[in-house]
């Protein structure tokens, strides 16, 4: 059996006419680029966490997930190179769009707002430090393009591909998960910066959240006990293996063949205690 898709962490093959198996991998990337050596676990580490996630937020809205244990999956499965990186998942139509939830200024959108500029066609106002609270989460959506780097773009440019109706209910929802999951991981010592979320629709035409959700791939953890405005806070992610390439590189080229066994391992590690800290 083949993936019909192949990503930068997951593969998804075709289990029947309406459901697909995604397998989430030990695969990660860098700076566009997915490293040849995996994280050991990483997959595991965030399915489960995914899978808690989903879980928790089912009463918001309706998600792909069909089931997680592997007595569900087809036999080609059953095997320990699968096990606890698969979930039976709903088949969707995606929609072409990430929508990001910031509820701290970093990134992109500190950049946009040292230089003035407005960030997803929203003024940002008011007086900021990198890394502080935001006096409202907001939604910045970007745009999915074929060769991976995402556009950010207008919600005025969402609206127009899908509509108010739906567009203003994917707002409604994508504030009301985060806000409902930073408050949850706040009692766990963590601060959800921002999160992104990726939704289709099913045969029946309704709202699905899909993908994954609120793990160190799709969101910006920082430790509650370290973070401290002004300063780049501490997180967990894969950081450590971008600073390692970064101070490593040569001839201007990032040395991605090259990252060290303890760096990776390293990455392991903070995954698994950012895992154990939300779900325990």
């Amino acid at each position: 059996m083949k993936p019909i898709y192949s990503g930068k962490v997951r593969d998804i093959y075709e289990a029947s006419g309406d459901r697909l198996v995604i397998v989430t991998t030990d695969r990660i990337s860098a700076y566009d680029s997915v490293l040849p050596t995996g994280v050991p676990g990483k997959g595991i580490t965030l399915n489960k966490m995914s899978a808690f996630w989903f879980d928790r937020t089912r009463g918001i809205v309706k998600n792909h997930v069909i089931s997680t244990d592997e007595r569900d999956m087809p036999e080609y499965f059953h095997s320990e190179k699968f096990r606890g990186r698969c979930v039976l998942s709903e088949r969707l139509d995606m929609l072409p769009f990430e929508f990001i939830v910031r509820g701290y200024i970093f990134g992109n959108m500190w950049a946009a707002y040292k230089e003035k500029k407005p960030f997803c066609g929203q003024e940002i106002t008011g007086e900021y430090v990198l890394a502080q609270q935001l006096d409202a989460p907001i939604l910045t959506p970007s745009a999915k393009i074929s060769d991976g780097h995402d556009e950010y773009i207008d919600i005025a440019a969402v609206r127009e591909k899908l509509g108010a109706e739906l567009t203003d209910k994917i707002a409604e929802i994508s504030l009301r998960l985060y806000k409902e999951c930073r408050e949850y991981a706040a009692t766990k010592g963590i601060i959800i910066a921002d999160t992104k979320f990726e939704f289709g629709l099913n045969k029946s035409g309704e709202l699905v959240l899909a993908d994954e959700i609120f793990t160190p791939d799709s969101s910006r953890f920082w430790k509650l006990d370290e973070y401290k405005t002004g300063v780049s806070p501490s997180s967990y992610d894969k950081q450590l293996l971008r600073d390692w390439l970064t101070d490593n590189k040569k001839d201007g080229e990032y040395q991605f063949a090259s990252v060290p066994p303890a760096i990776l391992e390293k990455t392991a590690e903070i995954y698994g205690e950012c895992l154990r800290r939300l779900v325990g």
